[in-house]
């Protein structure tokens, strides 16, 4: 599972960040490094750990920036 590099509250304020054009990455913490692909399907949660996960996604990117999610 994946984060967004801003930590969103709900998965609403996402959307609403894409439909506004706001450019949206992503990463996969942990010791591997950045797997979250360039292009393709991703899976969210959020908001971000220690916190108690409110909200999942699958997401999709392109050239790097999340341009969806459901």
């Amino acid at each position: 599972m994946a984060y967004t590099t801003h930590n969103y509250r709900t998965k609403k304020e996402i959307k609403l960040a894409i439909a506004a054009g706001q450019k949206i990455t992503c990463f996969q913490p942990g010791p591997f490094g950045p797997t979250v692909p360039a292009n393709g399907t991703i899976y969210l949660e959020g908001p971000h750990y220690p916190e108690a996960h409110k909200w999942y996604g699958q997401g999709q990117m392109k050239d790097g920036q999340l341009v969806g999610i459901k």
